[in-house]
């Protein structure tokens, strides 16, 4: 039987960080699915489209990886996915907060769903999504933080957002 796992996140945008974490992922499990999440609620810099054609784009080399989104229960989608592992990053102790009570949810909604922390590697420990927008919106470089092709995404989308301002 296949191991497959999940990757949820934002992923607004994929960083160097999400990377480390989806190969070294690869070794652990057979198949991965990178889910986008999409969330009404947050302002998210880039579409779900968006997000989901960077990752594509950034793992194309990558077997055994699929790139979906989603907006319901997380559990729901792992068992429709054919999955029974959720697979989180972590980076500091206050992520593990957060993330344990995520498990502990997940695991109170379906008990047959288990997740999987990996620490992220040493080079992206500070390294995080919303850090990088907001170094790049002020005019940053997070050149070497994110793949080449989201840095060239990002310098396009704040540049239109000065140009408009």
């Amino acid at each position: 039987m296949k191991k497959i796992a999940v990757y949820p996140g934002s992923f607004d945008p994929i960083t160097n960080g999400h990377v480390d974490i989806i190969k070294r992922g690869l070794r652990m499990f057979d198949e991965l699915i990178v889910l986008v999440a999409y969330n009404p609620n947050k302002h998210s810099l880039f579409s779900v489209d968006e997000r989901q054609e960077m990752i594509r784009e950034v793992i194309r080399d990558c077997k055994n990886v699929r790139v979906d989104c989603f907006d319901g229960l997380l559990v729901d989608y792992v068992k429709k996915g054919g999955a029974n592992v959720i697979l989180r990053g972590l980076r500091a102790l206050s992520d593990f907060e957060y993330e344990f009570q995520l498990a502990l949810i997940n695991r109170r909604l379906n008990r047959e769903v288990e997740t999987v922390f990996l620490m992220t590697g040493y080079k992206w420990f500070y390294t995080s999504s919303k850090i990088i927008n907001e170094a790049a919106s002020l005019g940053g470089s997070v050149k070497g933080l994110v793949p080449e092709i989201v840095n060239l995404k990002l310098q396009e989308k704040y540049q239109f957002k000065k140009e408009r301002s």
